[in-house]
């Protein structure tokens, strides 16, 4: 029972880290452990299931049924004791009442000793009625003799349950259970640095949109710092997508939700599009009208690089299917910050470029089939960009190019656009979620990740 316990305390560990997985095989066939979950809940904990093989310690011999008829055999004896407990507590009541009535009965008789005769026929007639009344407790008292029998009964049942489960204990020996808390440990282990590595996974769903405010133009974008230290819930609120060079800055989300209370910061030059991405206590933003990547810090309220982005369209040359000058889209996923655009040398399709957050240059850059124009929006985790098939209506993620391999697939997630227009999708790494403008809508979705532990 303590090794199921322990077991019960390793799913109980699980259920309060925050992540999502899907398998983790034994690291040896013969050890025979799986683990398997689904996604996150709605509060974003991880849902975890943890699945031992039908032969295991705990069942792997008739001893196991014997413990189980042990069990079930001291649960009767407890109920059995309750109910004779009380019965002799209602005994004892008519025991102390017959001791008081004998002592009655014992009086009288001593008034009729000292009465002599002429008190003969009345003190008979009370102990006549004396009697009457003390009749019915003997099969009380007979009962009472067979309930001191059967606790006698249960005491020796008691030292047979007792001896067998020596013997039991005898057979086991402690290897058995040694075995058995070495190997939970093991897997407790194995669990732990199973969510270490969980840092990247494929999409393989989207949560339905939960509406955090409505605020704003049509146009927009917000997001939380990836990057930010422990504590830093800030978040940072863009609205339109072109001639506005205001950031307002929240100090956390109960703040942005409930209340107008914001630090308003002025950019040295307007944005373009909604691509704009918070990272490192940095915006990262495309300079209106042109193709330049700009680094502003806040604590400095500064530029701290600027470059321009070779060959990408920028003034609605090669916009996403909404417009809204959304030719150049910054984003950040577990391996950086990304760029996505097109060019003519790529016929208008989507070029995916990793960037070097400090110096603003290109590491690699991915030329894909895609047109970009025909792409409603796009996000990228874990080195995969996903791209939707439109903004407004019906909406589902249909495409994934995947930076690790260089190839892509069609795929069918589905995306509840819920307010009609999407003018903004960014992936956040730390919340493992999608943050969305929708049409004056600040929406989150969470994400569901397959993963393979190898």
């Amino acid at each position: 029972m303590e090794s199921e316990e322990n077991l019960l305390n390793v799913f109980l560990l699980l259920l309060l880290i925050g992540y999502n997985f899907t398998l983790v095989g034994p690291s040896t066939p013969e050890e025979g452990w799986q683990v398997y979950s689904s996604a996150q809940d709605s509060e974003g904990r991880c849902v975890c299931t943890v699945v031992a093989p039908q032969q295991t310690v705990c069942s792997r011999d008739a001893r196991t049924k014997q413990l189980r008829q042990l069990l079930e055999k001291v649960q009767n004896m407890s109920q059995s004791i309750e109910v004779l407990d009380q019965r002799t507590q209602k005994d004892m009541q008519f025991v102390e009442k017959m001791e008081v009535q004998l002592k009655g009965l014992e009086n009288k008789l001593k008034q009729v000793e000292d009465g002599h005769e002429n008190n003969i026929a009345r003190q008979y007639k009370s102990i006549k009625a004396k009697m009457e009344e003390l009749r019915p407790l003997i099969p009380v008292l007979e009962a009472y003799k067979a309930d001191a029998l059967l606790v006698q009964q249960f005491k020796e049942e008691a030292t047979n349950v007792t001896e067998l489960l020596g013997s039991l204990q005898e057979q086991l020996g402690g290897l058995d259970y040694q075995e058995l808390h070495s190997r939970v440990m093991n897997l407790e282990n194995r669990l732990r640095a199973c969510m270490q590595r969980l840092a990247c996974g494929k999409l393989t769903g989207i949560s339905e949109p939960t509406t955090i405010k409505t605020s704003g133009s049509r146009f927009g974008s917000w997001m939380t710092d990836p990057l930010a230290p422990a504590g830093d819930n800030r978040v940072w609120y863009m609205d339109g997508y072109h001639n506005n060079r205001f950031v307002r800055e929240y100090q956390s989300m109960n703040d942005f939700m409930t209340t107008d209370n914001f630090t308003s910061h002025r950019l040295p030059h307007p944005w373009s599009g909604t691509g704009q991405v918070i990272y490192n206590g940095s915006i990262y933003f495309n300079k209106f009208q042109s193709h330049t990547i700009i680094k502003f810090d806040f604590s400095t309220s500064l530029i701290s690089r600027a470059q321009q982005l070779d060959f990408a369209g920028y003034n609605n040359m090669y916009h996403y299917s909404w417009g809204g000058h959304s030719d150049i889209d910054l984003m950040v996923d577990e391996g950086g910050l990304w760029a996505v655009y097109a060019t003519n040398q790529n016929a208008g399709n989507i070029v995916l470029s990793k960037l070097n957050p400090n110096t603003l240059q290109i590491i690699r850059s991915w030329t894909t089939n895609h047109p970009k124009r025909s792409a409603g929006e796009s996000f990228m985790i874990c080195g995969t960009l996903y791209v939707t098939n439109g903004y407004s209506g019906g909406t589902k993620v249909y495409y994934a190019y995947s930076t690790n391999s260089s190839t892509y697939e069609y795929i069918d997630i589905p995306l509840t656009n819920k307010y009609s227009h999407l003018s903004m999708l960014d992936y956040n790494p730390r919340d493992r979620a999608l943050y969305a403008w929708n049409n004056g809508h600040q929406v989150l979705y969470n994400v569901t990740l397959y993963h393979i532990i190898q």
